[in-house]
């Protein structure tokens, strides 16, 4: 009996030791066609035989520059945050389980193209790979990645449209599994408070110009996304299938999310297009089940249960809430005490095909094509290519619906005409193609001035496709390419840090007009106003009217009285011609004081107030006065600068340490051969050890920005590092 149980631990034991030597065996045979080459700058060049071969090689360089990334953006996508972070994140996890829970994921991948399978197995195998050949790296919780994973992400942005379902209503609505007695506690989740503060605005930039604007005559393409710093890596992914890409990869991601390849260019600029809408429901019970109206008829309430997992002071602890679901989508929350669900596009595995087969386009006929998948909810799309093209696409995926209903508000969910009515071709949305002002911009703002005399008209559309907002970074940008021509590359590096800044232009002459109505000479706001009186609007590290005006500004949006629907710009605006010339001087004695208090004088340059610091890598950072740092001249998106940098979280510091704005940006220009230039905030690496750390500061300070090695001649004559995965 003793011999057969040894026998039987035996194989048991061989049986699972063998699997997992063959999988490591398999990682490692897979990883010995891939090599990695990292350039001065440790961009990692990835040449595999295959796009799968490719992406194993490409999250495998991921880790190495930054797994603490990869895994949260993980954790944050698949909802498992309260898990490593506590209770506070649990609300999250169950927004991202609302919409889809693991088992759901694992359905949405079996049921892929082959091909893509392929890719997320090589995604899950590089990951683990990387793992299992550094035992020293140990994950906060996921030791293991699976292939269903990047169903979660597969739009681009780490959020998308998801981030804008909010947790503070999920909250009070399932809070406490007890659905029927909370929901009507949503009804006092607030709209915007007046004294909430002014927060750095998001978005990105993207320019493309035709070659009639261009000194070779080739097509350029700015790629300038504004988002936080380190959010993104830099990288080059190249297989003998086709992929030749370079650009930013959100950590984690297996493609291209802005960037180029030889032929064709595509920057992402987030996009107003209406793509998420609110039904409400009347729920009704019958027999102890939930049922909805839905015409004349009621349909069952979809119901089921996810437990989540968190942690606390005591150990893991575990929570149960149920999920409730109509054909419009989850529930999320209620408004005016019906239970509302929240539709957005949902179609994770054509999202991560149309996002792969981007990056493989060459020309606008291909690009035009992989554009009908209709999946970049999120986005709009500015475009330039090798055979001359430019343009812009707005938005991409946009329901058709009855535009006798508003949609800016909720709808009546059981009234049938209020669903969306399937999905307009890409040739009935906003889109502008070779433009004859030869140029194309979108700053986040109305598609209705993205090519000048030659944009498209509002009324030619259905109100819910875009609203037609401007902003300051749009004005700019559009003032600047009017009179522009014969750009290279340097020059639209140049256009994309003009340092004007067209909201002071508004602000600060009311102001001045105020002091000299008011008061004959003299006092404490003398030498500041004289100081503003005389600039031109621009920001540099020198300047301290910049100072004065940044402070002062955040102080007029925090006071202003802020009427309903308007606009950043708008507000703005509206203060200079309505803001009582009291007021107006007080804030600026406000904004002095606060400058003396905190740094001796008012007279303080502006590169010594705004500052770049990176101690450690850390995803949210933390910042000291005392410790080295260096100055830079960039302003706050918020007052028009195309150059953003600014805060995302308060840094509890006197000086201003930036976080957001520029991280990658890129030019490019398309011929014969693709050139281009790029630069990251910081560097390539997020540990402090490396020489990538923070090696491209200083130039990212002096927009002195680095040439692209795109091909393999002038990758070689720029490695530092060769490496074959399998034999490293």
């Amino acid at each position: 009996m003793r011999y057969f149980q040894c026998m039987l631990l035996f194989l048991v034991f061989g049986c699972a030791t063998g699997t997992k030597q063959s999988e490591a065996e398999r990682w490692k045979s897979q990883a010995e066609q891939i090599e990695i080459i990292r350039d001065d700058f440790g961009v990692p060049h990835i040449y595999g035989k295959t796009d799968a071969d490719a992406v194993f090689g490409l999250l495998y360089a991921q880790c190495e520059d930054d797994f603490n990334r990869v895994e949260q953006n993980y954790l944050w996508a698949i909802g498992r945050l309260a898990e490593v972070d506590g209770q506070e994140y649990l609300y999250s996890d169950l927004r991202a389980n609302l919409f889809m829970t693991e088992e759901e994921a694992k359905i949405k991948y079996e049921g892929s193209p082959d091909w893509l399978k392929k890719l997320c197995d090589a995604f899950a195998d590089g990951i683990n790979y990387y793992l299992h050949t550094h035992p020293e790296v140990k994950p906060r919780l996921l030791t293991r990645f699976e292939p269903w994973m990047p169903m979660y992400f597969s739009e681009g942005s780490i959020g998308g449209d998801i981030e804008r379902i909010s947790i503070e209503k999920i909250k009070y609505f399932y809070k406490n599994g007890d659905v029927e007695q909370t929901h009507s506690r949503l009804d006092s989740v607030a709209s915007v408070s007046q004294e909430q503060p002014l927060t750095e605005p998001q978005g990105s930039n993207g320019i493309a110009l035709s070659g009639s604007l261009t000194k070779s005559g080739n097509a350029m393409l700015l790629i300038n996304p504004h988002t936080s710093f380190y959010f993104r890596g830099e990288v080059h992914v190249v297989s003998e299938e086709g992929l030749n890409a370079y650009g930013a990869v959100t950590w984690g991601q297996f493609f291209v999310y802005q960037g180029f390849n030889e032929k064709t260019g595509w920057m992402h600029t987030s996009t107003y297009t209406d793509v998420m809408d609110e039904f409400k429901e009347t729920i009704l019970e019958t027999e102890g089940k939930l049922f909805y109206q839905y015409g004349e008829e009621l349909r069952p309430v979809k119901k089921s249960e996810i437990t989540l997992k968190y942690k606390s002071d005591n150990g893991m602890k575990e929570k149960t809430f149920p999920i409730y679901r109509t054909h419009h989508g989850p529930i999320t929350h209620s408004v005016d005490g019906q239970w509302t669900a929240s539709a957005m596009m949902w179609e994770p595995a054509m999202a991560l095909e149309q996002s792969f087969v981007r990056t493989k386009k060459e020309g606008y006929k291909g690009f035009r094509e992989m554009m009908d998948i209709r999946t970049n909810s999120s986005n709009n799309t500015v475009y330039a290519d090798a055979e001359g093209n430019i343009a812009y696409f707005h938005g991409n995926f946009i329901p058709k619906r009855d535009t006798s209903f508003d949609y800016s508000n909720p709808v009546d969910g059981s009234n049938p005409k209020t669903d969306w009515q399937g999905l307009h071709t890409v040739d009935e949305n906003i889109l502008v193609r070779n433009p004859a002002n030869g140029w194309i911009q979108n700053c986040n703002s109305t598609p209705f001035t993205s090519a000048s005399n030659y944009s498209p008209k509002a009324e030619d559309y259905p109100y819910y496709m875009s609203r037609d907002q401007e902003n300051y970074r749009g004005i700019h940008a559009i003032a600047l390419l009017k009179k522009a021509k014969d750009f290279t590359l340097d020059s639209l590096i140049h256009l994309a840090h003009d340092p004007y800044l067209p909201a002071f232009q508004v602000l600060i002459p009311s102001l001045v007009k105020a002091y000299d109505d008011n008061v004959k000479s003299g006092g404490q706001l003398e030498g500041p106003i004289d100081e503003l009186r005389k600039w031109d609007y621009t920001t540099s590290k020198e300047s301290v009217a910049m100072t004065l005006a940044h402070f002062y500004g955040i102080l007029v949006y925090e006071r202003m009285h802020r009427p309903e629907g308007m606009s950043y710009m708008e507000l703005m605006d509206h203060w200079a011609q309505t803001g009582d010339d009291v007021g107006q001087l007080q804030i600026l004695l406000e904004t002095v004081e606060r400058l003396e208090k905190d740094f001796g004088t008012w007279q303080m340059p502006w590169g010594e107030v705004n500052r770049y610091q990176r101690l450690d890598g850390a995803i949210r950072q933390s910042f000291d006065e005392d410790k080295p740092s260096i100055p830079i001249g960039f302003a706050s998106g918020r007052w028009g600068a195309l150059a953003a940098y600014g805060v995302s979280y308060t840094n509890n510091t006197k000086k201003i340490f930036g976080t957001r704005g520029n991280s990658f940006a890129a030019v490019v220009e398309f011929g014969e051969k693709v050139r281009a230039k790029s630069i990251l905030a910081g560097g390539q690496s997020g540990d402090p050890n490396s020489p990538h750390f923070d090696d491209q500061i200083e130039r990212y300070a002096q927009m002195d920005w680095k040439e692209v090695p795109y091909y393999r001649e002038d990758v070689l004559k720029r490695a530092v590092k060769t490496y074959v995965l399998g034999n490293r």
